[in-house]
């Protein structure tokens, strides 16, 4: 049986030696993203925890609100941030991030991490990136997308295909005139479009579809959003002729206790907080045709 090894620097060792051990991190801001998602900006309270602490993109967080629980949450900043500035963006979406969008600037909660795999930028460089996001995977690709502008020279064409419900709803698009002032060719469709939209209205994978010129044999797709989105994203990459084995996911929406001990998170023989998030395609290509896990 073939063995799906992940990139060797996909793991980033945690804050603490022992993966249990909650901090006390600050809410230093929080800035409004679209309806219900809000970017905190965190700090860690112990200064030499703040100084040592070092993650990837793609990796997450462990958020604990006393008396109500704790969720995985992705990083969503430049990994050059420490843990003096630890961005997450959020969505209201159960009982821990309720508790957590009540929450002020100034108040604490818990903090444990960072745990999980990364998007492999390594097998990126030379190559052309594909980069595709569905609704809040915006989120755990945004240090992905800071980490190829940093390093821009290295690697080749960089697209970023982007999907929203409508268009209020799309994550950071203040942010988009900059990316594509740094050579990121972006392109952007709604399920629904409002008043003023000019753009594509359709899914995300239709973008992959007419995506003009594509080097295939060069080509690294970074899929994340709604595991329909990057089940049909990943077909679209297939039919484009890119490799299998040049497709990437981030299972990010089930991480639960981050050390796989729970087994919530279980995907045939995969833990996805130990393993993932971020797997090969083919990895998960068994379990994206369901809906719900």
């Amino acid at each position: 049986m073939k063995t799906l090894a992940q990139p060797a620097t996909a793991r980033q060792p945690a804050t603490s030696h022992n993966p249990w051990l909650v901090h006390r991190a600050l809410i230093e801001a929080i800035r409004p993203e679209v309806a219900d998602v809000a970017t905190y900006y965190l700090r860690l309270a112990d200064t030499r925890l703040a100084d040592n602490y070092r993650f990837l993109p793609g990796q997450f967080n462990m958020l604990y609100v006393p008396g109500c629980g704790e969720v995985a949450i992705s990083m969503s900043g430049p990994i050059s941030s420490t843990g003096h500035e630890l961005l997450h963006t959020i969505r209201l979406a159960g009982r821990v991030t309720d508790a957590i969008i009540k929450l002020r600037e100034g108040d604490s909660l818990g903090l444990r991490g960072p745990f999980g795999t990364a998007w492999p930028v390594a097998e990126c460089v030379g190559r052309d990136v594909i980069v595709v996001a569905g609704g809040l995977g915006m989120a755990p690709l945004r240090p992905l997308l800071y980490e190829l502008m940093g390093r821009r020279g290295e690697f080749g064409k960089v697209v970023l295909l982007v999907g929203a419900r409508s268009p209020d709803l799309m994550l950071f698009e203040e942010e988009f005139a900059r990316w594509r002032a740094l050579d990121i060719q972006i392109e952007l469709t709604v399920d629904r479009a409002i008043n003023g939209w000019a753009g594509s209205i359709g899914v995300v994978p239709l973008l992959l579809d007419r995506l003009e010129p594509l080097n295939a044999s060069q080509s690294v797709v970074m899929i994340c959003g709604p595991e329909v989105m990057m089940h049909y994203a990943a077909l679209a990459a297939l039919r484009r002729g890119i490799a299998k084995e040049s497709i990437w996911i981030s299972m990010e929406r089930n991480m639960q206790c981050a050390v796989g001990q729970c087994g919530h998170c279980q995907l045939g023989p995969h833990f996805v907080c130990k393993q993932g998030p971020v797997f090969r395609f083919e990895a998960m290509e068994p379990y994206l045709k369901y809906r719900d896990f």
